[in-house]
């Protein structure tokens, strides 16, 4: 597993959606986090590494303003297309790269995320940050990787974490002051590795609140 060298997002901003498998897991994870999360039109949320937006845009319509937030100009570019192509007002993004050092902004009764936290080597950095960005109330949804051998993604480089106990994050979501912890399988991605055929990868959703418990 290459820990040294960031995956380049830039230069796959241009095709990312052109994943059918990409675009059903961010649809997957979206429609979990509505069974999860009762959204409603004066919750302001943030999609946390949102990527060319695939859940910032399915979770737009049942929210009262989203912002996407991304490491990648490129990603945030395609997301920005979309925006004004659909003529979207509740929908901004803000370029953060979180492991240089910088921070998002503004303050959010919901943060999501999909796919993000095994890209970040300091975890708990990670929760710390959304933690800090809820209001007193606020609650996260992220989704991600059960614990895997590294089959997943074939080419590694910018993997930090191969996966993730939900135990481990609970217990670390409680450290950084979140409770209530829970815990389901959003989907399962089918991927062909080499020299095993088909294999499913489940993805996690966790769900955890802000505040007195």
């Amino acid at each position: 597993m290459n820990q040294d060298v960031r995956k380049d997002f830039d230069k796959e901003a241009e095709k990312w959606d052109s994943n059918p498998g990409r675009v059903k897991l961010a649809h997957d994870v979206a429609d979990a986090i509505i069974g999860a999360v009762p959204l409603n039109k004066n919750m302001k949320a943030l999609d946390f590494g949102c990527g060319t937006g695939l859940l910032t845009l399915k979770l737009q319509p049942l929210v009262g303003a989203i912002t996407g937030v991304d490491s990648s100009a490129g990603m945030l570019g395609m997301l920005e297309r979309k925006i004004k192509a659909q003529g979207l007002d509740n929908v901004s993004t803000q370029h953060v790269d979180f492991e240089k050092g910088a921070h998002a902004s503004g303050d959010y009764d919901l943060i999501v995320s999909s796919m993000v936290a095994h890209h970040v080597p300091d975890t708990a950095d990670l929760l710390k940050e959304w933690f800090d960005l809820l209001h007193a109330n606020g609650r996260v949804a992220f989704a991600d990787l059960d614990s895997e051998d590294g089959s997943f993604h074939g080419d590694n480089t910018g993997v930090f974490h191969q996966g993730f106990d939900r135990e481990a994050l609970r217990r670390l979501l409680e450290q950084t002051g979140f409770h209530s912890v829970r815990a389901t399988t959003a989907t399962t991605m089918t991927r062909t590795v080499e020299g095993q055929g088909e294999r499913g990868f489940p993805i996690f959703l966790i769900v955890a609140d802000k505040g007195n418990p």
